[in-house]
C-alpha cells in the first residue's frame, strides 16, 4: 500500500491549507476590528472563503477567537459552506478518477 498522494490530492490539501489560513486570519482580524469598532469583514466574505475551502481555518477561528459563535444564522451559513466545499471536492475527485 502506497501512501503517495496524487497530484489532485496534493492540490486539494494545498488549497485547504491556504484558504484555511486566510479564513483563520479573517476571523481573527474581524474579531479584532469588532473589539476596537473598526471596519469589519463582511459575513458574506467569511462565508465565501469558508465555502471555497477555508472551513477548517474558519472553524478554528470560531473556536479560538469565540467569534460569531452566538449568531445562529452565521453558524447555519458556515455549515452550508462545509456542504458546498464537500460537494466541490467530491466533484473534483470524481473527475480526477475518470481521467
Amino acid at each position: 500500500m502506497s501512501l503517495a498522494l496524487s497530484n489532485t490530492q496534493l492540490l486539494i490539501a494545498g488549497w485547504l491549507g491556504v484558504t484555511g489560513f486566510v479564513a483563520f486570519a479573517l476571523f481573527g482580524y474581524d474579531k479584532w476590528q469588532a473589539k476596537r469598532q473598526g471596519a469589519r469583514v463582511s459575513e458574506a466574505t467569511l462565508w465565501l472563503v469558508c465555502a471555497f475551502g477555508g472551513w477548517p481555518g474558519g472553524l478554528l477561528g470560531l473556536m479560538c477567537f469565540r467569534h460569531k459563535t452566538q449568531k445562529l444564522g452565521f453558524l447555519l451559513e458556515f455549515a452550508a459552506a462545509l456542504l458546498v466545499w464537500g460537494t466541490l471536492v467530491s466533484a473534483i475527485l470524481k473527475v480526477a478518477a475518470t481521467s
